[in-house]
């Protein structure tokens, strides 16, 4: 095989592993840094943080493979995803499953040099990566599903840091899940008609006409939980701050999908990066004051 074809096939695998689109990344980083700074009260131990960052770029590969696995047959009828390597053929779907498996594999080596609750709790994470794929064949909200998958990173963080899983980190938790049926909307308002087509289900289709208030809701829900859990921490004005500042994102959110446009829902969809950062920030911002 020549260099070109080499550099060819990696693009490929690039592309199919969404690591051009750090978005996905982002929206398990940020959630994961919440537990894992709090677990610290600060700064974490180097080794959790390091295996932690390794460990979201490398799950969420493996999910955007997995991912495109579970809709070959669908990709190539919505014009946002018509162009993925396994809709147009590029990767075979044998070689997205082989994709999955040794990302994981890495992910699982990873965890095993953590504490035993945090190993223990790597086996039902690794199933929600495997399974919210073929959940929209299954129910209208895989937006949910995709916040468990998601926010799974939150106790396994803080297990893995601190050794326990106390009762206010599952507040974040179920934050995270409300987040994510808020922004993965946003996400599926982009696909709503196409979805429509081919039969695949989504909380867009679901809310119809309420969309928008369903975001909101779940973007209220999101904050609320936050601010009862960071308190239940004992979290103070920096970390309220930094929910006051994620609320000013919510808001230039529902902005942004005032008319459902779907360049403007992806941007709203996009924007959730700085939703989950400022919520990071006053974390940090408090433990080091």
């Amino acid at each position: 095989m020549t260099a070109e074809l080499i550099k060819q096939r990696l693009h490929e695998y690039i592309l199919l592993t969404r690591l051009d689109r750090p978005i996905g990344i982002y929206l398990v980083l940020w959630p994961m840094l919440w537990g894992l700074w709090i677990a610290a009260e600060g700064l974490p131990d180097p080794l959790v943080l390091v295996v932690f960052l390794l460990g979201t770029v490398l799950m969420r590969s493996a999910g955007c493979a997995i991912n495109d696995f579970a809709d070959r047959e669908f990709d190539p009828h919505v014009s946002r995803t018509e162009k993925r390597p396994l809709a147009r053929g590029a990767i075979r779907p044998i070689e997205a499953v082989a994709v999955f498996v040794v990302l994981s594999l890495i992910s699982l080596a990873l965890v095993l040099t953590m504490n035993r609750l945090t190993i223990l709790l790597a086996i039902p994470g690794a199933f929600l990566a495997a399974s919210y794929p073929f959940m929209k064949r299954l129910t209208h909200l895989p937006q949910a599903y995709l916040g468990v998958a998601f926010g799974w990173a939150i106790p396994m963080a803080y297990a893995a840091q601190a050794g326990e899983l106390p009762t206010p980190i599952w507040f974040f938790f179920v934050a995270n899940i409300f987040w994510a049926l808020a922004y993965d909307t946003m996400y599926a308002i982009c696909d709503r008609e196409d979805d429509l087509k081919i039969g695949v289900k989504s909380a867009a289709i679901l809310m119809g006409r309420f969309d928008r208030l369903g975001i909101g809701l779940m973007q209220l829900l999101t904050l609320l939980l936050l601010a009862v859990g960071g308190l239940s921490f004992g979290l103070g004005l920096p970390f309220l701050l930094g929910l006051v500042a994620a609320a000013g994102f919510a808001v230039y959110q529902q902005y942004l999908i005032r008319d459902r446009d779907p360049k403007l829902s992806f941007r709203a969809f996009l924007n959730n990066h700085y939703f989950g950062m400022a919520v990071f920030v006053g974390i940090a911002i408090d433990y080091a004051i």
